[in-house]
């Protein structure tokens, strides 16, 4: 996020009467003081989650979800462990939903954030376990609060009031159980916004077979094309490619590519794809743009990312200890450009 998002994001958060910040509850009662603004969104789209909910699909697929728990393997570390019953899988997750934030976001995609910003809610752990991640704080050291199914269907129901223009799920792979039943719980209050489901892309193929139909936007990274690479820096993932390539398949079939609506420039279906350009090309940028090419379609919409900054543990390799550098970065953009990608994102650098 650059500093001009980041003041905005701020201030947004300074206004709003209801959020969760780290350790700290601080959900009131009733509509926020926005309840009367109403997203900027395309009065034809109703999100598919509010027809299997009518149907009851939603929430039997939720308690399917939620039974698998019992020997996890809802992510592909396969861990077997029973978080049910309070235990903590690979991913640090036990069988409780843990929340470190819900407030609109303005650090997202522009086709997301628009005007009043993307709906995001931060789940706290995260299967992949990347030695450089940003949000690590919350990501690997837990950094959140306990909370329940009702309290994800409020939080839900408190962004849409709050104008937002789609409810966001950040690393929710570990969650989604708990996730289909909230929205189950959610739909009948009214809850009716584009459903993104933002992600590593570290995902099972039959996992996201559960979410055709609830999910409307995929928001998913694919971090690296090296099995080695991923091995190294997001410890245990040597499958991150191959599984990685299933799933962008599978998303891509579900809900197809992201156009922005020409009216309201919004995105409300459709796979997005982020990479982020690493130091010294550990992540081989250069397969994961030709792979997208040779195997979506040529609009795939990607989003090559010029922002990693090395935090965490990732000075503990002194060959991802920098930031990019310009070239490195163009290299990368003029490599998706000749591979015939035509739905390109840049960032500055």
């Amino acid at each position: 996020m650059n500093k001009q998002n980041r003041r905005r994001f701020l201030r947004n958060i300074a206004s709003i009467p209801a959020i969760v910040m780290a350790n700290k509850l601080l959900i009131r009662g009733g509509q926020s003081s926005n309840a009367n603004h109403l997203s900027m969104t395309n009065s034809n789209y109703e999100p598919g989650y509010i027809q299997l909910q009518k149907t009851g699909e939603l929430k039997a697929r939720g308690e399917i979800l939620h039974e698998r728990m019992r020997s996890c393997d809802l992510c592909p570390r396969d861990c077997e462990t029973n978080r049910i019953r309070g235990r903590r899988g690979d991913c640090n997750a036990h069988g409780h939903l843990e929340i470190s934030s819900a407030s609109p976001h303005y650090g997202e995609e522009r086709e997301l954030v628009g005007s009043r910003g993307s709906g995001t809610v931060f789940f706290t752990n995260c299967a992949l376990l990347c030695v450089f991640c940003i949000n690590y704080e919350i990501s690997q050291q837990g950094r959140g609060q306990r909370q329940s199914i009702d309290d994800l269907a409020d939080m839900m129901l408190f962004l849409q009031r709050h104008g937002c223009h789609n409810i966001n799920i950040v690393s929710p792979t570990h969650y989604i159980p708990h996730i289909l039943l909230a929205l189950d719980k959610a739909v009948p209050r009214g809850l009716h916004l584009p459903l993104v489901y933002n992600t590593s892309g570290w995902e099972k193929k039959e996992v996201l077979e559960f979410l055709d139909g609830v999910v409307d936007i995929y928001l998913s990274d694919f971090k690296y094309d090296d099995a080695e690479a991923a091995d190294k820096y997001s410890p245990g993932a040597y499958s991150y490619p191959e599984v990685t390539k299933e799933a962008l398949t599978e998303m891509n079939r579900q809900v197809g590519v992201a156009h922005a609506d020409e009216d309201t420039g919004l995105i409300y279906k459709g796979l997005m794809i982020r990479h982020l350009v690493m130091p010294e090309n550990v992540a081989r940028s250069d397969r994961v743009v030709r792979w997208i090419a040779q195997n979506l379609p040529k609009d795939t919409y990607v989003n090559i990312m010029s922002q990693y900054t090395p935090m965490f543990k990732a000075f503990d390799y002194p060959e991802i200890a920098r930031r990019i550098t310009r070239s490195e970065y163009r290299n990368v953009v003029t490599i998706a450009r000749n591979a015939g990608l035509t739905n390109l994102r840049q960032q500055m650098i």
